[in-house]
């Protein structure tokens, strides 16, 4: 079985490759995992391979919020320095330093 290490981090800001939008993640698939129906949904041009990481990501674009999820290889590392202004981050990451998100833990 080949082992792939996810090539970006919990935190991290990234940029899709085709499409405006950007996003920082909070989880990772280590292969596809959502329906069918998702999947078939994309062009088949344009579908991603399933057996890469997929991104869970608090996304933005110039008009709205959302959580989007995204194959590797159509996402890039995003170094503008900016922070994204999802309405969620605070719920799972303490402030924006050094170009990412650190993890928010709450212990009980």
């Amino acid at each position: 079985m080949l082992k792939k290490r996810a090539k970006y981090n919990l935190g991290q800001i990234v940029r899709h490759r085709k499409h405006p939008f950007r996003g920082v993640v909070f989880d990772v698939d280590p292969e596809f995992s959502n329906t069918d129906e998702w999947y078939e949904a994309i062009p088949e041009e344009s579908r991603p391979a399933k057996a890469q990481p997929f991104y869970h990501l608090l996304a933005e674009n110039d008009q709205t919020y959302y959580v989007a999820y995204v194959s590797e290889q159509n996402l890039i590392a995003d170094y503008s320095g900016e922070p994204v202004d999802h309405p969620d981050i605070g719920d799972m990451f303490g402030p924006f330093q050094d170009g990412a998100y650190p993890l928010h833990f709450h212990l009980n």
